[in-house]
């Protein structure tokens, strides 16, 4: 069903294939606050969708999605997007995967959908798997680039290489990393109708949300934020990764990111986690801080468009990837940073 080929690497063909666009058209699943508040991503997942160059329709789910329906209607402009559906079932408010895969897997019956796109976040990652098993199809995960309706780059071996991936199933489930993408253009949609979606009996599995214990910080949204302070090994303790990271962020008004090495000696949330295994950002600023650059790390954040490298080895993998490398002592660099750009803030 697959062709796959990787960069530098001579592609095996197995057969031809002719994509149709016949019913061609791509159903993007928006993502919400469970209040009803757009996610910054949906700008960026509908800039993908729109690649795939086929009308599309953008479905948002749970008992709040007509605010966001309607945020979305009034803020943003794109000209592919030619309907909204809102399924506003209490049982859809905390997106729980058994309760949203049925839903789109109804919708994806028939003809109607040759497509469906979502965002490579924690909800992304929960519904695309359970959907494609119940519809019996191969997802294509945390894609960066689309060529064509059917010919898609993605991310392998934690980002050391780039696999370009030609799909010949009748509908293409596809999860996109936001960052890779660019955001639709500001502006109104006054003409794209919101419809509701009737939801069928409550047959799936009986999982019951009970409760949610988060980390709120008042800082940006780590995946989206354009400017990231990230601290590494260089911090022995949570008190000095908060003393030296949060006046740099607060001066930036920037998130705090971690490495997996600073997550697990306690440093911080894992909530913060950049990496393979974590979250994968592309901000505008990226600062490492105390940060060696191993392989794992690098997957999560190599795409920065501007990457700040602070650390003591002048051999750390991470001044290789830094578009500006300050080689010393991060708990005595940092400080002095913050304040020199607090003066020129002025």
């Amino acid at each position: 069903m697959f062709k796959l080929a990787v960069r530098g690497v001579v592609p095996i063909r197995q057969g031809s294939f002719v994509y149709s666009s016949r019913f061609a058209s791509t159903l993007a699943l928006i993502e919400t606050s469970v209040d009803g508040k757009l996610d910054a991503s949906g700008a960026n997942l509908l800039y993908a969708a729109k690649k795939l160059n086929n009308p599309i329709t953008a479905l948002f789910v749970g008992p709040n999605a007509s605010a966001a329906a309607q945020e979305l209607k009034n803020s943003f402009k794109c000209e592919d997007l030619n309907k909204i559906i809102v399924a506003k079932d209490e049982s859809l408010k905390n997106f729980l995967p058994e309760n949203v895969s049925p839903l789109i897997a109804d919708l994806l019956k028939g003809d109607t959908y040759s497509h469906f796109v979502v965002t490579s976040s924690s909800m992304g990652k929960n519904i695309l798997p359970r959907l494609a098993a119940m519809i019996d199809n191969q997802p294509i995960c945390d894609v960066i680039e689309i060529q064509s309706p059917n010919k898609f780059v993605r991310p392998i071996y934690a980002g050391n290489a780039i696999a370009t991936i030609e799909s010949s199933q009748p509908k293409q489930l596809i999860s996109v990393r936001a960052s890779a993408f660019d955001s639709i253009e500001e502006g109104k949609m006054e003409s794209v109708d919101i419809e509701d979606v009737p939801i069928k009996a409550n047959d799936h599995l009986p999982i019951k949300w009970v409760s949610a214990n988060l980390t709120t910080t008042g800082r940006p949204d780590l995946g989206s934020a354009k400017t990231i302070v990230s601290g590494g090994r260089a911090f022995k303790d949570k008190e000095s990764f908060e003393k030296y990271l949060k006046p740099l962020a607060d001066t930036l008004n920037a998130a705090i990111g971690a490495t997996r090495a600073a997550v697990d000696n306690g440093l911080c949330d894992n909530s913060l986690q950049i990496g393979q295994t974590g979250k994968i950002v592309a901000p505008n600023l990226y600062f490492a801080v105390g940060i060696s650059g191993a392989v794992q790390h690098l997957a999560g954040m190599r795409d920065s468009n501007t990457i700040v490298a602070i650390n003591n080895d002048p051999d750390a993998p991470i001044f290789k990837n830094a578009t500006y490398g300050l080689e010393g002592d991060a708990l005595k660099i940092v400080p002095e940073l913050t304040e020199k750009i607090k003066a020129a803030q002025k």
